[in-house]
């Protein structure tokens, strides 16, 4: 059995790209919260060398790209989230196949002058070899096939050290300095509540929780959670389904003082129940279509698909505006899950 560990945090692995001959060298140099990947791609006929290097800082969730060996290419910057391509990641599966017996010892060889098992067997349909370092938790050579087929190679790592890299590499170069990442989510929810991003969730991202709930909707001013007070309309779909493979068309009229009507599938109106400022939806599905129109002269409205999270019996959920006075500036609509918004007036 493999024993639960940590990955290491402090390392310098360099790999091929065995399923593409001729294909890039990657190296992966990491310190703790920051990362350096260098892409080596060697000249192939008409096509030129090329190099590239990619600075992530993991918590702050930015990367910036740069080619070192050309100072016309301008840095790039972006914001990321979750994996960024970490080696030890990337072999989870097999690791865990490892834990749990699926792919059994099959021998034992030296790779790149580093001990390792060697594991092979069956996994989701898939003839798998391995060659793990135990000692590290990493798999540093894979190779797979689909039955009755020769085993093509999916990883290959041609070295690996275990010992923090040279500090001086995770310097931004002077051809960076300025460029700015865009925010990431976590620093738009935060900008758009003014509290912690720990405290919401997009209505947006699926899957829906699978326990149910009531929701109250109320639509409020970006920056101050402070509810908008002007005239607004709600819409719903509970009866959208996904796997549809005829989806509804939906109609909205609008007149000249922005109001509108909704029309098609299972959409209907429920401004009726606007108490307060607040709309309470009683246990919603799994997800569902909802139109919110705060009624703006000229201007219709849409509908969004929303995904049920219930983070307590009677769950918040904000449709925020950037700029109350201009619905066109841009909205937002976030599950309050903790903090001072989630109480349920």
């Amino acid at each position: 059995m493999l024993p639960a560990q940590a990955p290491p945090t402090a390392y310098t692995l360099v790999q091929s790209t065995p399923s593409q001959p001729g294909g890039p060298t990657i190296t992966t140099y990491r310190n703790g919260n920051k990362v350096l990947i260098e892409v080596s791609q060697p000249a192939n006929g008409d096509t030129p060398a090329g190099h590239t290097l990619t600075l992530y800082d993991i918590p702050k969730g930015k990367n910036w790209s740069w080619n070192p060996d050309d100072k016309n290419v301008p840095c790039s910057a972006n914001s990321f989230s979750g994996d960024w391509g970490d080696p030890f990641a990337m072999t989870s599966d097999l690791t865990k196949g490892i834990a749990d017996g699926t792919l059994k010892p099959s021998g034992a060889e030296t790779i790149s002058g580093i001990p390792t098992q060697v594991y092979s067997g069956v996994t989701q349909g898939m003839t798998v070899k391995a060659w793990l370092d135990k000692k590290d938790g990493l798999v540093l050579r894979a190779m797979m096939a689909a039955p009755g087929s020769d085993l093509q190679p999916l990883v290959n790592i041609t070295k690996a050290q275990f010992t923090a890299p040279d500090p001086a590499l995770f310097n931004l170069p002077p051809i960076c300095a300025g460029v700015k990442a865009p925010p990431t989510p976590a620093e738009i929810i935060a900008d758009e509540t003014g509290d912690s991003p720990d405290n919401y969730v997009s209505a947006y991202l699926g899957p829906g929780s699978k326990n149910s709930c009531s929701i109250i909707v109320r639509v409020v001013a970006a920056k101050t959670m402070a509810p908008v007070t002007r005239r607004w309309q709600a819409a719903i779909d509970t009866t959208y389904n996904q796997d549809d493979p005829n989806p509804p068309h939906y109609e909205f009229g609008v007149g000249d003082d922005g109001t509108s009507t909704f029309s098609g599938g299972g959409l209907h109106e429920i401004t009726s129940q606007i108490r307060n400022d607040s709309l309470r939806i009683d246990n919603p599905p799994a997800y569902f279509n909802l139109a919110i129109n705060v009624v703006q002269p000229h201007r219709g409205t849409s509908t969004g698909l929303v995904y049920r999270q219930c983070f307590a019996p009677v769950t918040m959920l904000y449709y925020v505006l950037k700029d109350p006075s201009d619905v066109g500036i841009g909205t937002d609509m976030l599950y309050a899950k903790a903090g001072k918004f989630a109480k349920a007036p």
